[in-house]
C-alpha cells in the first residue's frame, strides 16, 4: 500500500481511500512489522493531497477511538505528521500557530500545540 501510495502518481484517490478501512481494521495488529506498515500507508496517503490528507486524518482520529495501545499509536503517530505544519504547507495549506482548527482538521500537532487550517 505505502510503496503505491508514494510512487504511483497517475493512480486514482478511490484506491487509497478503499485501503482505508483496511488500514483501520489492521491497526490493532501489535505485531512490529504489521503496525509499522499500516502507519506507514496511512501516513503516505495522507500526503498525497489535500482531500486524502482531510480523510486520513478522519481515519486516524476514528482508529484513535479503538480500544487497542497499539491503534493509539497507529493513530497518534499518524495524525502528528499529518497535521504538521510542514505536511499542510506542502499541500498548498497556510497555517497560523495555536489558534483552533475547524471540527473537521481539529488535531493536536507535536506537543500540544494546535494550527489553523486556511485554504
Amino acid at each position: 500500500m505505502a510503496y503505491i501510495t508514494v510512487h504511483d502518481k497517475r493512480a486514482d484517490d478511490g484506491i487509497f481511500l478503499d485501503w482505508l478501512p483496511v488500514i483501520a481494521r489492521e491497526a490493532t495488529d501489535s505485531r512490529h512489522f504489521v503496525k509499522n506498515a499500516v502507519n506507514w500507508a496511512l501516513r503516505q496517503i495522507g500526503k498525497r493531497n489535500v482531500a486524502l490528507n482531510e480523510r486520513a486524518i478522519e481515519a486516524a482520529r476514528q482508529i484513535r477511538e479503538l480500544p487497542s495501545s497499539t491503534a493509539r499509536w497507529v493513530a497518534s503517530d499518524a495524525l502528528r505528521e499529518l497535521a504538521s505544519p510542514a505536511v499542510q504547507k506542502r499541500l498548498g495549506r497556510h497555517l497560523t500557530p495555536n489558534t483552533s482548527l475547524s471540527d473537521d482538521l481539529a488535531v493536536e500537532v507535536g506537543g500540544g500545540a494546535r494550527v489553523k487550517v486556511e485554504w
